[in-house]
């Protein structure tokens, strides 16, 4: 059975192969995106060495490496299950001998694969080219922060099932799912890192899924976070995997009870 659920990434990563295209632009997107936010932070500095923790060349670093580890654990999980609920497909995976939801992340990590070889890689090399981006020399940064992404993905899928499964009871969960993007957008620290939030709001942040998408990982990445307190930065990714299981299944379990289909 394990190696159907490995043919869901192979197939999605084929798929997103023969759009290859839309993704070379998107690098392109990514690469102004990150250019705009560089020469904002250059003004918010000003002559100041370090902000907030940061200093000028780790804030660089930090918004390159954030925007393109963005394009690996990005996706539209929850457009997908909510597309399915409203035509009536998903009546038809419930069916089927799999779990549907694991199939989902399978196809998710596809998707994630695709963006990691195509898009990640090539993008932060160009980005690289362009500003003054320090990239840490030691190989087990590199290896920790690898397994802090993988954790990014199934954070940020873990929330996209969860807002594509609402569509059970609320039928139409456009609004819904915009909100999300731009929550998970600002405070996973894209946007803004969270040391910049005030007091309380970066407070409010801790005990919320969303740090551990993008800023932990990438503040340890940079160096703000010692190496020392890596093990503490993925041990609080896991937990907050674990704990986004429970929802997960309970929203699961009451959307199977109540389904009902609009189209099919």
């Amino acid at each position: 059975m394990m190696s159907a659920y490995l043919d869901f990434i192979r197939i999605r990563f084929l798929m997103m192969l023969a759009y290859r295209v839309n993704y070379y632009s998107g690098i392109v997107i990514y690469a102004i995106n990150i250019g705009a936010y560089y020469f904002l932070w250059q003004a918010i500095y000003g002559d100041q060495e370090t902000l907030a923790g940061f200093t000028v060349a780790q804030m660089t670093t930090y918004i390159a490496v954030s925007w393109m580890a963005r394009a690996f654990y990005f996706n539209n999980l929850d457009r997908e299950i909510a597309n399915e609920i409203r035509d009536g497909s998903v009546a038809i995976q419930i069916i089927r001998p799999y779990n549907y939801l694991l199939v989902k992340m399978m196809q998710g990590f596809g998707e994630g694969l695709f963006r990691l070889l195509l898009f990640m890689v090539p993008g932060l090399f160009i980005v690289c080219l362009v500003f003054p981006v320090k990239l840490p020399e030691e190989p087990f940064v590199w290896a920790i922060y690898l397994v802090m992404l993988f954790f990014s993905f199934l954070i940020n899928s873990q929330i996209n099932i969860l807002t594509g499964l609402f569509a059970f009871f609320v039928e139409n969960n456009e609004g819904m799912m915009r909100m999300k993007r731009v929550m998970v957008d600002l405070f996973s620290g894209v946007v803004v890192p969270i040391a910049f939030f005030p007091g309380w709001l970066s407070g409010i942040m801790e005990w919320l899924p969303f740090q551990a998408i993008t800023y932990l990982p990438s503040s340890v990445f940079t160096g703000r976070t010692p190496l020392g307190d890596a093990a503490n930065v993925l041990g609080l990714q896991v937990l907050w995997f674990a704990l986004l299981l429970l929802p997960i299944w309970l929203t699961w379990r009451a959307a199977r009870k109540r389904l009902f289909v609009q189209g099919g």
